[in-house]
């Protein structure tokens, strides 16, 4: 037989059976084209930041959002059916500033860079191309695009915790927890009374809304969960931010989500407080999991810097150890308000100066 006609035959085969499988993969809303998935990052007057993840397997972005038992399963499980591509070649380009980097074992890449000048507060977007050099050759794979946010500099800046904090998450109870994130969706997971209200108007006090006070979300919850979070942030209205998740989990890990080593939740704050040395921070969180030791370490570590603690009460068995933590903070000279309903918090946050007017308490209905 003929090489050429051999050769075009397992050519066809190999086409053929790369077009049924991505076929497959889509009935599944899965992917196996190389994805550059970048996340919000952020930036000062002299420095940018922004971080992502190779993937050549990874879920297509959700369109709907049914209250379909299995459906919402699904979906949950998908965004832990990832491959993440370590040692990729990764490249940034912004402004003709060009940055190269290799991706971390699980995929991750990072980008830290001056801008050559002084950067104003806003939104900046970002390119991320994964490519590979072939004799010399550049071959693009995929681009990704992201935000580069740089706040601007108001009197305060908020750091929030996510599950438990503001979203019902039922953390301290493992069999309630699994049942809620693989059951719900983003648009039908419920968030606290009042706290949409209370974060609102920690965001725009002392400001304008076009210029809101900047909010960091860093949480324990994996990158997994990166685009869930988002679209329950935008579809409750809660104030736009900068997201800092946990070590992204395979398939295999996803009944473990949420159980990161807290350490990392520490790192990523101080950070934080590092890109900003001049700006003040509140801290909002919850007492079901490491947020009270997490803040106390921050407030030591940082003196001065932290302005008041907020501590929502979603569990009862370790209220002595976390009254000990409130003690600590509170004698660095930082008011703690630990709360059940998020009314309390508004009127601490107005008895304190946080929000701007008399400590009157709005009437805050189920948001």
């Amino acid at each position: 037989m003929d090489t050429t006609i051999l050769n075009n035959n397992v050519n066809n085969t190999s086409s053929l059976v790369k077009n049924i499988k991505k076929k497959i993969l889509h009935l599944f809303r899965l992917t196996n084209e190389p994805v550059v998935k970048v996340y919000h990052g952020y930036g000062n007057a002299t420095q940018m930041i922004v971080f992502g993840h190779i993937f050549s397997l990874s879920p297509l972005p959700r369109k709907k959002y049914r209250k379909n038992f299995w459906t919402n399963t699904f979906a949950l499980l998908r965004s832990f059916m990832v491959v993440r591509v370590p040692g990729a070649l990764v490249r940034l380009t912004w402004e003709g500033i060009v940055c190269e980097a290799t991706t971390a074992k699980d995929g991750f890449f990072r980008f830290a860079w001056s801008p050559g000048r002084d950067m104003l507060p806003g939104i900046y977007r970002v390119q991320v191309e994964y490519f590979e050099r072939n004799n010399g050759e550049v071959n693009v794979l995929a681009i990704g695009s992201g935000s580069v946010i740089i706040p601007h500099q108001n009197q305060f800046a908020y750091i929030s915790d996510i599950d438990d904090t503001f979203l019902v998450s039922h953390s301290s109870k493992f069999r309630k927890r699994l049942y809620v994130l693989f059951t719900k969706n983003a648009h039908s997971r419920k968030p606290f009374e009042g706290v949409v209200n209370h974060y609102q108007l920690l965001a725009n006090s002392y400001t304008t809304k076009e210029n809101p006070n900047p909010f960091f979300y860093v949480s324990s919850s994996e990158w997994n969960l990166y685009d869930f979070i988002k679209e329950f942030t935008r579809k409750n209205n809660l104030p736009e931010g900068v997201y800092m998740l946990s070590q992204i989990k395979r398939l295999s890990e996803v009944w473990k989500t949420g159980a990161t080593k807290h350490a990392t939740k520490f790192m990523r704050i101080a950070r934080i407080f590092e890109a900003y040395p001049h700006q003040k921070f509140v801290l909002l969180g919850d007492d079901s999991q490491q947020d009270p030791t997490i803040y106390t370490g921050i407030v030591t570590h940082f003196p001065g810097r932290v302005v008041a603690v907020y501590l929502r009460h979603v569990y009862e068995k370790n209220i002595s150890d976390v009254r000990e933590l409130i003690k600590k903070i509170e004698a660095a000279g930082v008011p703690v308000c630990h709360f059940e309903h998020s009314k309390e918090a508004i009127k601490h946050s107005y008895q304190i100066g946080l929000i701007e007017g008399n400590e009157e308490v709005p009437a805050v209905g189920k948001v």
